[in-house]
């Protein structure tokens, strides 16, 4: 949003120093001159002008030059002075574009989209270029701001043959950002075209299809070669230019540290089963690998002295440890010998040093979420269904944080007990008692029986929900019983077992629940392979194939990632990216259960 901001008071300090004094048609009036004059001074010639016309444009310019002093209480102020519908379509335009950049500068897109609405704007093109610049550049960003991420493009778009110089290149990026932030079904579907987006689109759609930085190179090339007249084949966006140097850079050695000993073995086990799973595939694809050396953590006795001899091994890159201990060790220190890629993570807060990298199947990541897709779908008002103890604690708090700062509420939280407790909680949390009470009240007063079947509370939209298969199939049905079986349930994927257990399912139908791609799409030719060679793979312990795949393919990428921030990884356990503290985070795809089967869900725009 920030950056949004800072590159439209660019373009508009650009299309502000030109003259934006006009000859257009009589029809379309003139528009406001820059002024030469303090805000007072035009004021008080606004209000001894001796006509309406004139009165207006002069208080146009005032309100102008108080935005353009960052004092834009007063530009409002002014700017209500100003009676919009006795304008004329080229002042309209002025004044409907200063509302929107006001609106903007008070974080209020749709505002700003609402004032850009006008009819008027309708012959936006017949202005002066500066004048198109300026409006174009605010309902870019007002679109982006509201999440409209691909109108924002086709608006920069539109506005790149406007600029020059600075304004150009910062919009050029613009383009780029927006674009690159669009998921690959929406840009197949833009790149089927034939205009300047499309382009674009099908440059996005490269890299991202594209795995290694070598591959990523060798499609970029190819779609230079193909595409070289567009406006980012002759100026290559610069996130793309790093690539390029990121690649002169091979990976060559990695050390790969996991417990083979002790009672994280087996989960170690999986991890590196899908890591090297991952391994021989890229040597069967004729790729050169890094190669891998296998390092004990169960017997080690002193981080410096595993690094002494990695470093004496010529590894470059650390993949491990898994044990949360020794993660909080890593994050202690200020600087590590090697980069290294910790399977677990440290404690929200503790600072990392630099060449420290995160990942794991945080349910943190999944609480978020369910905040992402319950807020997409329209909900606003929750409750809350967890486990008691520390787990559910966290789960809690991360869903709590990222649905209360998107504007959600979090109307109530109930900690699951045991089951002979479960109908009591949920009775409480629907407020089903206050119902029953006010029936018997009423039966009370008029006498006899009256026929009053018990009523819930009505502000609740959904219910997010961390549970064992368990636990879930427990709360379904007692939802159907306490009169809430119509309230969604969004959950966690802990509580799809991945068993086929048609009966199990069925206690659950219609909750939908976000899961790795591993379990919910099938027919990827490795996850095959996996599973034919290890068949635990397919069920719940599959995550854990899943994450060492993607350990695998996040190896060669973290400088990538840590350069371009906006750089998503699809991979088997989610869609990755990195966050400012150097932690893998995932995005999920999305299920339900239906019938007695799992149904996978279309996806909502990131």
């Amino acid at each position: 949003m920030i950056a949004s901001l800072r590159l439209l008071s660019a373009l508009c300090l650009a299309a502000l120093l030109a003259a934006c004094a006009s000859s257009p048609s009589s029809s379309l009036g003139e528009l406001p001159r820059t002024p030469d004059a303090s805000i007072e001074q035009l004021l008080d010639q606004a209000a001894t002008s001796k006509t309406p016309e004139k009165a207006a444009l002069l208080r146009l310019s005032a309100a102008d030059l108080a935005h353009t002093q960052k004092d834009n209480a007063r530009a409002s102020q002014i700017l209500e002075q100003v009676p919009l519908e006795s304008l004329k379509p080229a002042q309209q335009v002025f004044a409907s574009t200063l509302a929107a950049e006001l609106a903007m500068s008070r974080n209020q897109p749709k505002a700003a989209l609402s004032a850009l609405s006008h009819p008027s704007l309708a012959r936006l093109n017949e202005l002066p270029k500066e004048q198109q610049a300026r409006t174009y550049s605010v309902r870019a960003a007002a679109l982006e701001a509201d999440g409209q991420t691909l109108a924002a493009a086709q608006e920069r778009v539109q506005l790149a043959p406007l600029l020059e110089g600075n304004a150009a290149s910062a919009n050029h990026e613009a383009i780029w950002n927006l674009v690159a932030a669009l998921p690959s079904e929406q840009l197949q579907s833009i790149s089927m075209g034939n205009d300047t987006l499309a382009g674009w689109a099908s440059l996005a759609l490269a890299v991202k299809n594209a795995g290694t930085l070598e591959q990523q190179q060798a499609a970029i090339q190819a779609w230079r070669g193909q595409h070289s007249e567009h406006p980012a084949a002759l100026q290559l966006p610069l996130p793309l230019v790093k690539l390029k140097q990121l690649a002169s850079q091979p990976l060559t050695k990695i050390a790969l540290l996991l417990p083979q000993e002790g009672p994280l073995a087996s989960v170690a086990r999986a991890l590196r089963d899908g890591f090297m799973a991952a391994h021989l595939q890229a040597q069967q694809a004729g790729q050169q690998p890094p190669a891998i050396q296998v390092f004990d953590s169960s017997r080690l006795t002193s981080l410096d002295e595993f690094y002494r001899q990695a470093q004496a091994a010529g590894v470059q890159l650390v993949i491990g440890p898994l044990e949360k201990p020794l993660v909080k060790q890593l994050s202690a220190r200020t600087q590590l010998p090697i980069t290294t890629l910790a399977l677990n993570y440290s404690d929200v807060g503790q600072g990392n040093p630099p060449q420290l990298f995160q990942f794991g199947l945080a349910a943190e990541d999944e609480a978020r979420e369910v905040s992402r897709r319950a807020r997409a779908d329209g909900m606003r008002r929750a409750a809350a269904l967890v486990p008691r103890g520390e787990w559910g604690d966290r789960v809690l708090k991360a869903f709590r944080q990222d649905w209360e700062a998107k504007g959600g509420t979090l109307i109530a939280a109930e900690h699951i007990d045991q089951p002979v407790a479960l109908a009591q909680q949920i009775a409480e949390l629907f407020q089903l008692r206050q119902s029953e009470g006010r029936a018997k009240s009423l039966q009370s007063t008029v006498g006899g029986n009256v026929s009053a079947q018990p009523s819930r509370r009505q502000d609740i939209d959904f219910i997010f929900l961390a549970a064992t298969p368990q636990q879930a199939q427990q709360i379904k049905p007692t939802l159907n019983f306490q009169y809430a079986g119509d309230v969604p349930v969004y959950a966690t994927s802990h509580l799809y077992s991945a068993s086929g257990d048609v009966n199990q399912y069925n206690d659950m139908n219609g909750i939908r629940f976000c899961e790795t791609p591993w379990l919910l799409d099938t027919g990827n030719s490795l996850r095959q392979q996996v599973v034919r060679q290890w068949p635990q793979a397919g069920g719940s312990l599959g995550r854990l194939y899943a994450m060492g795949i993607d350990a695998y393919s996040l190896a060669p990428r973290l400088s990538q990632l840590k350069a371009l921030p906006d750089t998503r990884i699809e991979g088997f356990s989610g869609s990755l990216s990195m966050s400012p503290n150097q932690r893998i985070e995932r995005q999920l795809p999305w299920a339900e259960f239906s019938a007695g089967q799992v149904k996978r869900l279309p996806d909502t725009p990131r």
